[in-house]
């Protein structure tokens, strides 16, 4: 049961955190709906006219789920790496670590603040989508929970490159390097039962891929893989997150050192 002081924390950083992007909502919530639009412009409605269907499905419905997740999972990155590195660059984190609440109501706070700001953007990103292609969710519930799902552990995943990160630069490589071919890999433009056996064994290592196809199934009804399998691999990769970064939390990595 968590106590009233521990609830009071936890509510002051969650506003913080939300008052922060909703602040400089032009940096932080526009440029994604720009970004999106010319995804549709250009992928959907110039070259998908070519394409044709795919799963049959026209092109520019196949590639919305992607999109909208997409929004979701680089959103929810971004604000905890940002936020959290900058509070450690300005050292006002340290005043967290003394304070008398837990390292989890500290975490809770910080993911919560990347999931709103993922919930949003992908709301946002959702009804500009009805702009472009009549969009029929199959299952709403389904949808809310990946919402909800993707942006924990992309959160997560942001606070852990926050807690080793050195410099400004630093929280950068990762979303590059590394988040990005995950995401254009995973499936967001295609279908991997058009790839070769190898490489669709190759893309099965890819843990984007298992979110987005349980995402396109919410929309559309359609997957390439077994919900059961997207379910796990989300829910295992929420878990592990989940525990490094409250271990690193409480060792203090990257604010003791």
């Amino acid at each position: 049961m968590i106590s009233k002081e521990h609830l009071v924390a936890l509510q002051t950083i969650t506003y913080k955190e939300t008052r922060r992007f909703l602040r400089i909502w032009v940096q932080t919530l526009l440029p994604s709906i720009i970004t999106t639009t010319l995804y549709f412009l250009i992928f959907g409605t110039l070259i998908g006219s070519r394409i044709g269907q795919m799963k049959g499905y026209d092109y520019m419905d196949f590639i919305v789920p992607g999109l909208i997740l997409m929004a979701v999972i680089s959103n929810a990155y971004s604000n905890v790496v940002s936020s959290f590195y900058g509070s450690k660059f300005q050292h006002n984190i340290e005043e967290m670590i003394v304070a008398p609440m837990p390292g989890w109501v500290i975490l809770t706070g910080y993911i919560s603040g990347g999931v709103l700001r993922g919930l949003i953007v992908g709301v946002l990103v959702t009804i500009v989508s009805l702009f472009f292609t009549d969009l029929n969710i199959a299952h709403p519930v389904m949808m809310i929970v990946v919402f909800l799902l993707t942006g924990v552990l992309f959160s997560c995943a942001g606070f852990i490159n926050a807690v080793y990160a050195k410099s400004f630069d630093d929280i950068s490589i990762v979303p590059t390097f590394v988040l990005t071919p995950l995401i254009y890999l995973g499936g967001v433009f295609y279908s991997i039962d058009m790839l070769p056996v190898f490489w669709q064994n190759v893309s099965l290592l890819n843990p984007v891929l298992y979110m987005i196809d349980v995402f396109r199934y919410s929309i559309l009804g359609e997957s390439d893989i077994p919900l059961r399998y997207g379910f796990l691999v989300i829910g295992f990769f929420i878990l592990s997150l989940l525990v490094i970064s409250l271990r690193l939390l409480n060792k203090g990595v990257g604010i003791r050192d």
